[in-house]
């Protein structure tokens, strides 16, 4: 019987495809290499892989991409029709939630999956995953924190169940016990992005900058190599930059790794979109940078797959001055509140005021802005990212208080702002145009 890294078994695995996933896991667990060409590889020793397929379609539901939807609904057509023990009968049911887009079934189902078998480690790493674009800070800290104490040094992807924890442990706000995980996870292997990048959130969200910027420069090769996560972690080292206020070194970075190669991947655009916005609020001069990034994302703008990644679209349609395409993508968020799937809800509640408030900041109507922003900032976690990603929210409701003549909000947004970040209430850049306001 063929078992997977952690003797658990596994349907099929014949001809080498039990290695195959072995290797497609790790990389994932490390955000390097190729997952999607080991899960191939695997479907193709043995087609009768059920985990194989899973690895894919969990690989490509997770990415957050338009179009994404045909390939994870061919995966799950797939390892359904498969012989499978129950463990991976839950992981297939779990994608067929994913395949049409209910992440919270999925998450839930996968809760279950590791409850009773905690060394599952996709089931691990695929409900954080989840956990992480529902912006459920709970069960980023819980799901994993549940599991752990089956888990020790000894065993394979141990690093990766610390990274996680880290980065649960950091979203609620344990930050000592976050770093002291995180820097663990990447002593026992230097190449784990997602733990590199959780103990970055850590000094990001302490107001650490100098150490940040040194954390993320002194393994900057073994995180950056073949990492389908360097560009976002190249944005926590230009977002310690703009905290400081050097805006020389982050227009380097984006017109570098963050940007320089043009991805058209969603996850990249939106660090790309998130540090040029955050440039415009302060009012730095980016020159023509907003073109090609909303050049890369008007395909997006018909039709709204997840409302987060519609947020930094219409960031770089406003700034653009693409008004055609933030038109069509207002249009598309209208037609998917109507679905069935969760990116409704997300829309509905959080995605589509924020766009619309994006919009009118591109149009100098501000106060539409800050009541459209102060309605929803309650609640903007529930359509995923982190803290501080989301942080543009409140950064972009101060800008707009600011500039319609609220002093009053500005300054109480600020000070609240500060008394989250346990530091500085504001970056160098957006702390020039706070000057002008009293703090009350």
């Amino acid at each position: 019987m063929a078992t997977d890294a952690l003797d658990l078994s596994i349907s099929g695995g014949a001809n080498g495809a039990d290695a195959h996933l072995r290797r497609g896991v790790a990389d994932l667990q490390c955000f390097i290499g190729d997952p999607v060409g080991a899960a191939n590889a695997a479907i193709e020793a043995d087609p009768d892989t059920v985990m194989a397929h899973v690895l894919k379609g969990y690989l490509y539901g997770l990415s957050t991409e338009p179009t994404a939807g045909p390939v994870v609904r061919a995966a799950h057509g797939a390892a359904v029709a498969l012989p499978a023990n129950p463990r991976e009968r839950a992981h297939v049911a779990a994608l067929g939630h994913l395949a049409e887009g209910r992440w919270h079934d999925a998450g839930r189902v996968l809760a279950d999956l590791t409850g009773e078998h905690p060394l599952d480690a996709l089931a691990l790493q695929a409900g954080h995953q989840i956990d992480f674009f529902t912006g459920s800070a709970l069960m980023l800290r819980a799901r994993i924190e549940r599991a752990l104490p089956a888990w020790d040094e000894s065993m394979a992807g141990y690093h990766a169940i610390l990274g996680m924890h880290a980065f649960g442990l950091e979203e609620n706000a344990d930050y000592g016990a976050a770093e002291r995980a995180g820097r663990r996870a990447v002593e026992l292997n230097p190449r784990d992005g997602w733990a590199q990048h959780a103990v970055a959130h850590v000094m990001e969200m302490q107001c650490r900058q100098r150490e940040g910027i040194a954390w993320m420069r002194g393994n900057a090769e073994r995180w950056t190599k073949e990492s389908f996560l360097q560009v976002h972690n190249w944005w926590h080292l230009a977002l310690y930059h703009f905290d400081l206020g050097e805006t020389d070194e982050v227009l380097a970075l984006y017109d570098g790794p963050i940007f320089g190669a043009r991805s058209t991947i969603a996850l990249n655009m939106v660090d790309a979109s998130a540090i040029l916005w955050r440039l415009h609020l302060g009012g730095v001069d980016v020159g023509d940078r907003w073109a090609p990034l909303a050049a890369q994302w008007a395909p997006h703008a018909g039709a709204s797959a997840y409302a987060f990644n519609d947020m930094h679209a219409m960031m770089a349609f406003v700034a653009g001055g693409r008004e055609e395409e933030a038109a069509r993508l207002l249009a598309a968020q209208d037609e998917a509140v109507a679905g069935a799937d969760d990116n409704a809800g997300f829309t509905r509640d959080v995605g589509r005021p924020i766009a619309r408030a994006l919009h009118a900041f591109g149009r100098g109507d501000y106060a539409q802005t800050v009541r459209l922003l102060s309605a929803v900032r309650s609640r903007a976690h529930s359509f995923g990212g982190s803290h501080a990603q989301r942080d543009v929210i409140d950064l972009t409701l101060i800008e707009a208080a600011i500039r319609s003549g609220d002093r009053a909000m500005a300054g109480r947004l600020t000070a609240e702002r500060a008394l989250r970040r346990e530091a500085s209430p504001m970056s160098g850049i957006l702390r020039q145009r706070a000057d002008a306001i009293a703090v009350v």
